[in-house]
């Protein structure tokens, strides 16, 4: 009987300690803030807000950015399935086209995307970027980071933003 209770004991600490470490998917959903003092490889005065709801592997956002060229508004989703998908970002009154995948991290703490949109430069002709990003969650789910590489015609441009939930 003592075995049996053992045997049992063990095996439920096992599942826990191998099905538990997986952890739960970050939540993004709220309000965050960019903090300025904290990011890197933004232009100066750039202030930025952006507002997320999530269900399960969607992630919509809202983001509204400011900096001393003016103002954008972009809404994206964000689909985190670890497949190939179409996507349109709406930034102001265009829209960039391409396509994206993005993937849950393994040790539970974010996820990573890479896309290649495509826009019309002010010639007319295409303008093609390729973005690598990285969402990184805080332990205690108040911050996160979004590490971004950014490769287009005029080079790349990597960025650190932290956000601190409202």
């Amino acid at each position: 009987m003592n075995r049996t209770l053992t045997s049992a004991v063990l095996t439920a600490l096992l599942v826990t300690v191998v099905f538990g470490s997986q952890g739960s998917k970050p939540n993004f959903t709220g309000t965050w803030v960019l903090d300025k003092t904290h990011s890197e490889g933004l232009p100066p005065g750039t202030e930025q807000t952006m507002t997320i709801s999530q269900t399960g592997d969607q992630l919509n956002l809202e983001n509204k950015i400011r900096t001393s060229g003016g103002s954008i508004s972009i809404f994206d989703t964000f689909i985190i399935n670890g497949k190939e998908l179409e996507v349109t970002e709406k930034r102001n009154d265009e829209e960039l086209k391409g396509m994206r995948v993005s993937k849950w991290l393994t040790d539970a703490n974010g996820f990573g995307s890479s896309e290649e949109l495509t826009a019309v430069g002010g010639d007319g002709l295409p303008v093609i970027q390729k973005i690598t990003r990285k969402w990184l969650m805080a332990p205690d789910g108040k911050t996160f980071t979004v590490e971004a590489d950014i490769t287009s015609t005029a080079g790349v441009q990597r960025t650190k933003r932290i956000f601190r939930k409202q």
